[in-house]
């Protein structure tokens, strides 16, 4: 097909042109970084975590006698591991993901310096089972460092301590972690045991490279350990977290004690990120629509303002065939010049967004696969206008317009 006529009749409707143009460049660019964003908040919603969140409730007690709480624990803990189905319990101050954090810095040398916070976790005797932590080296506590240990002014006055394989990795790379010593506030802690990765309390606050940055402390029965971690079988969650607050409950008359699964707490932290999620699609729904119904719109206009020159095409010789794919060509080049400004557009608002927002680098293939479907949706959508031009019948050349 000769592409000059298309030229020539683009010249002269320059403004409808035009706004195809900067329509279809707006929505490459918009859905380019728009679906980058996604991607990269549903890769955060599904951060794996080295603990069995399938198999684990969390019981949280606040409001008892701050003296007898650390007495309380035993007893607690005993009740319940008497709930039916519950195969291992553990008091723990504070949980993965339960956006309180309790950050430490630490080192590898006692006057070192860092930019990671990492979560510290103090868990009784326990709280490996409870807690489903994967063993990738070294070993867990002993019953002696159990009861040896404790807190003051949260911290541990333990001598050991576990780390994830993503600190082992960070603070001595390509060493091995067993053995050696960790530095904090004039402390310092031999690694015994390197876990699989655990989520930190808040991986948004830890710094970079602090997402899997986590510590854990053995700690006899402290007054700090509110919570409780119960591990069942998934499918005996919902009823064991009902009958374990029912017993907390009723052996701490005057306490307020809580509930819930830990699927529930990885959802309550997520759900600013999910309800952005859904926002976003929105945004590329709506941006979508407007384009489709523009070029729709614009191309009806056109075939209206053009029905005697396609009626005389159809009288000289033209099929139905060849006024499809006129305006099915015009559409891909209005398309291609859209695509090419709106690839510069996007690559432009992700180096903003890079230096004042924190994002990272949009992969390249985020463009290429933005202009394809913007290719494909510009040609469904002239598709309708287009098969109407094409029924024009050459009749209409006789008459005025």
């Amino acid at each position: 097909m000769e592409i000059r006529p298309i030229f020539s009749s683009l010249r002269r409707h320059r403004i409808p042109a035009l706004l195809i143009v900067l329509e279809i460049a707006l929505a490459c660019a918009v859905l380019c970084n728009a679906v980058f964003m996604i991607g990269q908040r549903m890769a955060n919603i599904h951060w794996p975590n080295g603990i069995d969140e399938a198999g684990i409730s969390v019981i949280t007690v606040n409001g008892t006698d701050a003296k007898l709480a650390a007495s309380n624990i035993p007893r607690d803990i005993a009740a319940l591991r008497g709930v039916a189905g519950v195969t291992a319990t553990a008091a723990v101050t504070s949980m993965p993901l339960d956006q309180s954090p309790a950050l430490t810095g630490f080192t590898t040398t006692p006057d070192g310096k860092t930019t990671v916070n990492t979560s510290v976790y103090f868990m009784g005797r326990g709280g490996e089972q409870a807690l489903g932590l994967h063993l990738l080296q070294g070993r867990f506590f002993n019953a002696e460092e159990y009861a040896d240990s404790g807190l003051k002014d949260f911290q541990s006055t333990a001598h050991v301590a576990l780390v994830t394989a993503s600190d082992a990795k960070r603070l001595w790379p390509g060493h091995d972690a067993l053995g050696k010593q960790l530095y904090a506030n004039g402390k310092s802690w031999t690694v015994v045991g390197v876990v699989s990765n655990v989520l930190a309390m808040d991986p948004t606050t830890s710094g970079p490279g602090g997402r899997y940055s986590s510590v854990f402390y053995p700690s006899q029965p402290d007054g700090m350990m509110g919570d409780y971690v119960v591990r069942s079988a998934p499918q005996d969650r919902d009823r064991i977290v009902r009958e374990a607050v029912q017993t907390i409950s009723a052996l701490n008359p005057g306490a307020v004690v809580e509930g819930k699964t830990y699927a529930r707490m990885r959802s309550d932290y997520f759900a600013n990120t999910s309800s952005m999620v859904w926002m976003l699609v929105l945004v590329c729904a709506v941006m979508l629509a407007v384009t489709v119904f523009g070029i729709v719109g614009l191309t009806s206009f056109w075939v209206g303002q053009r029905r005697r020159q396609i009626g005389i095409r159809r009288a000289v010789g033209a099929t139905r065939g060849h006024i499809l794919h006129y305006f099915q060509t015009e559409n891909f080049l209005l398309s291609t010049g859209g695509v090419v400004v709106g690839m510069l557009l996007a690559f432009g608002i992700n180096l903003y967004l890079m230096q004042h927002y924190a994002m990272t680098r949009m992969p390249w293939y985020y463009l290429p696969g933005g202009a394809v479907a913007l290719w494909l949706i510009g040609q469904l959508a002239v598709l309708g206008p287009a098969l109407r031009a094409a029924a024009v019948p050459p009749v209409v050349a006789t008459r005025s317009v």
